[in-house]
């Protein structure tokens, strides 16, 4: 063997060991999935949902935040998550940590135990279950799918389903009761990392929370029309 081929298979044995490296490397992400603002009727609200990650593939330190807040108003509900997670399998990882819920009335602090991850078809799930200061467990499953309809139009729906296991009167939530959120968004990706979106959202709530709503002269149902930015960094 030459020497020049002796090298050429020292690079090529040397590959995986860099590749490995080069996986254990720590980088950064942040991105805001959803920055929109809805309107019903003659009500306008901000709504965000925002993560951002900083780890290798195998583990993470993970922000979220999400809420809405009335134009020109107070934030009515903002939600954050300090998260650790890990690699679980190719496609799904292990998370668990800390939830903070901040609205008008009382705060909410919530331990999170949960995994996230693409399913089959590529569908994005992400499932959690959460027991508060006050003892309440609730679990929460979202998933999400994009469908490429050109290379540029994206179509976007979204489910989010909420259950409690317990009563929180405070909150007007009751045991048993559930909220269903569906969501449709068009994207235009200018670029991979923005993409300007129209849409729309729907939420209602469902037996104990949606009895308890109807008697504090809440709404168990509503939707809006949206108008909306995604982007990554």
């Amino acid at each position: 063997m030459r020497r020049t081929d002796g090298a050429a298979l020292g690079l090529l044995l040397s590959l995986p060991a860099a590749a490995m490296e080069m996986d254990d490397m720590p980088v950064g992400y942040f991105a805001f999935d959803h920055l929109e603002q809805r309107f019903d009727g003659d009500a306008q609200r901000l709504a965000w949902e925002a993560e951002g990650w900083y780890g290798t593939d195998r583990h993470k330190l993970v922000l979220k935040s999400s809420g809405e807040r009335d134009a020109g108003g107070p934030t009515e509900s903002s939600e954050t998550q300090l998260l650790y997670r890990r690699e679980a399998s190719e496609f799904f990882d292990w998370q668990a940590g800390l939830r903070h819920d901040d609205q008008p009335g009382p705060t909410r602090s919530y331990a999170v135990l949960g995994f996230k991850g693409l399913a089959p078809q590529w569908i994005e799930l992400d499932a959690n279950l959460f027991l508060s200061e006050r003892g309440d467990p609730s679990l929460r499953v979202e998933a999400e799918y994009e469908l490429l309809l050109t290379q540029r139009w994206v179509l976007e729906p979204k489910l989010e389903y909420q259950l409690a296991f317990a009563d929180d009167p405070e909150l007007h939530v009751g045991s048993g009761g559930s909220t269903l959120e569906g969501g449709l968004r068009l994207h235009y990706r200018i670029t991979p990392a923005f993409a300007p979106y129209v849409g729309y959202v729907w939420e209602r709530s469902y037996g104990r929370s949606a009895e308890w709503q109807r008697a504090a002269g809440e709404a168990d149902e509503e939707g809006a029309w949206l108008l909306g930015l995604r982007f990554w960094l």
